[in-house]
């Protein structure tokens, strides 16, 4: 049977990585999304951006879904879809319906193929534990597992879904809770700030990153491999599991910029507030899952992001 991995919000940034693992594996990826095929795809993807499957529909429609499915023969989900802190909290009723409802509707694929779909992995976020880090006005004062917004809620409330489809139906999955993520083409959101730094540095451009605080981060090649290792060799059970996270500075980022782009520091600066560092006190790390695991350093993963604005697939 060929492995088809249908990849839901994969025109995004992380999406868009997860796409070029599964290609550089061999295996077929189907995107359904509401966005269309980004250009981030020929700069990441290259030429085999156009070995993509691109399927325009919204998860709320159960009948496209089941026909993606079906057409496509996909055997391993990867789910990233998903509306953010923001709009959210701007319009709580569409948030739910695609963040819970339109998990759900995936979930229920995977149940009514037992024999078809083998593999489910979908990003859930720290932020079931306190403020996203990019939600720089989260209210103050949570509790561990009480989020303070709707988005953390949805978020929390597809972990306990996930529980109820493994003991109930045998539909294993693996949630997984990456940090601030960094890396090449990451350029929205308030935390996005290191990433286009490195970027201007590469180009020899000035840049202001707009936040402080010391919080975790997380290179985005090693993300997507978590969701496509956890796709393909999904363990039994309704699993959830954190990244490391290298914790750091606003400030250590720069210096780590400047590491790699000498004097760049002179063209950065930082501004701004203070951002949650939002870390759970009880960690399952992924190496619980995948014992070989290895992070990628802050100092490679920066060096990764300037040398691919420097190469000429990273020129705009």
């Amino acid at each position: 049977m060929v492995t088809t991995v249908l990849v839901t919000g994969g025109s995004g940034f992380v999406g868009t990585w997860v796409l070029r693992e599964l290609l550089a594996r061999g295996i077929r990826p189907v995107v359904l999304d509401v966005i269309d095929a980004p250009e981030r795809w020929r700069r990441v993807l290259g030429e085999n951006a156009a070995r993509v499957s691109f399927v325009p529909g919204s998860l709320l429609d159960r009948d496209r879904l089941a026909q993606v499915c079906d057409e496509f023969h996909v055997t391993h989900i990867i789910h990233l879809a998903a509306l953010l802190t923001p709009a959210c909290q701007q319009d709580p009723w569409t948030g739910c319906q695609v963040n819970v409802l339109g998990s759900v509707a995936l979930f229920e694929q995977a149940r009514i193929r037992p024999q078809q779909i083998r593999g489910l992995s979908y990003a859930s976020s720290l932020a079931v534990f306190g403020p996203e880090p990019d939600d720089a006005v989260a209210g103050a004062g949570a509790i561990e597992n009480r989020p303070p917004t709707f988005y953390g809620a949805f978020k929390q409330a597809v972990e306990l879904i996930a529980e109820q489809y493994w003991r109930h139906f045998q539909v294993a999955s693996v949630g997984i809770r990456p940090h601030v993520v960094y890396g090449p083409e990451r350029d929205q959101g308030l935390t996005a700030g290191p990433s286009l730094a490195a970027r201007a540095a590469a180009r020899g451009e000035p840049f202001t990153i707009n936040y402080t605080g010391r919080v975790g981060y997380d290179y985005v090649e090693d993300v997507a491999l978590a969701f496509v290792r956890s796709a393909l060799d999904t363990p039994a059970g309704a699993c959830v599991v954190d990244l490391p996270s290298e914790p750091a500075t606003v400030d250590e980022i720069v210096a780590t910029i400047d590491a790699v782009v000498p004097g760049a520091a002179a063209r950065l600066s930082v501004a701004g507030s203070a951002i949650p560092s939002n870390i759970p006190s009880r960690l399952q790390l992924i190496s619980s899952l995948f014992p070989d695991w290895q992070a990628t350093t802050l100092a490679n993963g920066i060096r990764k992001t300037v040398d691919f604005y420097r190469s000429s697939c990273g020129r705009e």
